[in-house]
C-alpha cells in the first residue's frame, strides 16, 4: 500500500509541474512581439536599394490606408503595380488596403500626416518583407490654391512613407474634360515613388548629372553661401516623370503649395504640384484616348539599374 501510495504521490506531482510549465508557456506567448519601426522611420531615398533589388528583402508589403470614400481607382494601382514590377526585381508584392476614419481636419501638415500614420499604420519591416505606407486623404495640403492651381498632389516624406491628397487628385481631374481620377492618381503615385527609389540624387546617386536647380520666384537660380547652384532633387529632362517642373508647377515656384514648416523637422522629400501634371497629362491625352502617365527617362532609369534596379 504504501509503495502504490508514494507511486500516486509522484504521479500527481508530476502531473501538477506539467501544468504550471504549460501554463507559463501560454502566457508567454500571448505577449505580443514588439514591432521594431526604426527601419522604416529614415530619410527619403535611405531604402532606395532595398526597395529595387533582392538583397536585402525579396518581398514588398504597401499598406494603402484610405479615408472612408477616398480609395484609389482599380486602374490607378493596375498601373501603379505594373510600375513596380517594371522597375524593381520584387516578384511578391502585396497590397493591403486599410479604411479609415476622416481625421476631421480642413488641411494637413506634415506633421498631422507623420502623427496619422503613427495612429493607423500597420505594416513594418519583417523578416524579408520590406512594408511601405501610403495614406490617400481627405484634406488638402496647407496651403494651397485650387484656383491658381497650385495644390499639393503628394509627398513623400520618409524611407517608406507617403502621403496623396486624394480630394485634390479629384477636384484637380474635374477641371479638365480629358483626365479622369485614375490618371492623376497613377502619375502620381509613380512620381512618388521614384523619389522612394531615390530619385534624383536622393539615395539613389546620378550616374551622370540630370539634377535641376533650385529657383527663386524670378526663375532664377538660387545659390548657397560658397555662390554655388542647389540641386532640387527632380529632373531637368523634358518629358521626364521626375522633371522639376511637376514639383513647383512651372519655371518658377512662386506661390508653390507647401507645408507649414516642421515643428519636428520633418522634411518633404518632394512636394507634387497639380497645375503642371494636369497640364503634361492634357499633352499626352491629346495623342490619343488612353492617358499615360509620363516615363522615366533614359538618365533616370540608368540611375535605377546602377542602384539593383532593372
Amino acid at each position: 500500500m504504501k509503495k502504490t501510495h508514494w507511486i500516486t504521490v509522484v504521479l500527481l506531482l508530476g502531473l501538477l509541474l506539467a501544468c504550471s510549465s504549460n501554463s507559463e508557456d501560454d502566457t508567454t506567448s500571448e505577449i505580443p512581439k514588439a514591432v521594431d519601426k526604426t527601419a522604416n522611420l529614415l530619410g527619403t531615398g535611405d531604402s532606395a536599394n532595398d526597395l529595387l533589388s533582392n538583397d536585402n528583402f525579396t518581398k514588398l508589403k504597401i499598406e494603402i490606408a484610405y479615408v472612408d470614400g477616398f480609395r484609389p481607382t482599380q486602374e490607378a494601382m493596375d498601373g501603379f503595380m505594373a510600375f513596380l514590377r517594371e522597375r524593381t526585381f520584387k516578384d511578391a508584392i502585396e497590397v493591403v488596403f486599410t479604411e479609415l476614419e476622416s481625421p476631421g481636419e480642413e488641411d494637413l501638415t506634415l506633421d498631422e500626416i507623420a502623427d496619422l500614420e503613427s495612429e493607423n499604420r500597420t505594416v513594418y519591416n519583417d523578416g524579408d518583407t520590406l512594408a511601405v505606407y501610403i495614406y490617400f486623404g481627405d484634406a488638402p495640403a496647407e496651403g494651397d490654391d485650387l484656383e491658381e492651381g497650385l495644390v499639393t498632389l503628394g509627398a513623400v516624406y520618409r524611407n517608406t512613407s507617403m502621403i496623396i491628397h486624394e480630394v485634390t487628385v479629384r477636384r484637380l481631374a474635374d477641371q479638365s474634360i480629358f483626365i479622369f481620377d485614375a490618371d492623376v492618381e497613377n502619375a502620381t503615385l509613380n512620381h512618388e515613388f521614384g523619389h522612394l527609389f531615390g530619385l534624383v540624387n536622393l539615395g539613389t546617386e546620378p550616374v551622370n548629372d540630370h539634377e535641376d536647380i533650385q529657383r527663386d520666384e524670378n526663375g532664377e537660380p538660387v545659390l548657397d553661401e560658397e555662390g554655388m547652384t542647389m540641386g532640387n532633387s527632380h529632373c531637368d529632362v523634358e518629358g521626364c516623370l521626375m522633371r522639376a517642373e511637376l514639383q513647383f508647377g512651372g519655371p518658377s515656384n512662386k506661390g508653390k503649395s507647401k507645408y507649414a514648416k516642421s515643428e519636428t523637422g520633418l522634411k518633404p522629400g518632394c512636394i507634387l504640384s497639380g497645375k503642371s501634371m494636369l497640364k503634361l497629362l492634357e499633352s499626352q491625352a491629346a495623342k490619343g484616348p488612353m492617358v499615360d502617365p509620363p516615363n522615366l527617362d533614359s538618365e533616370c532609369l540608368l540611375d535605377l539599374a546602377s542602384n539593383g534596379g532593372r
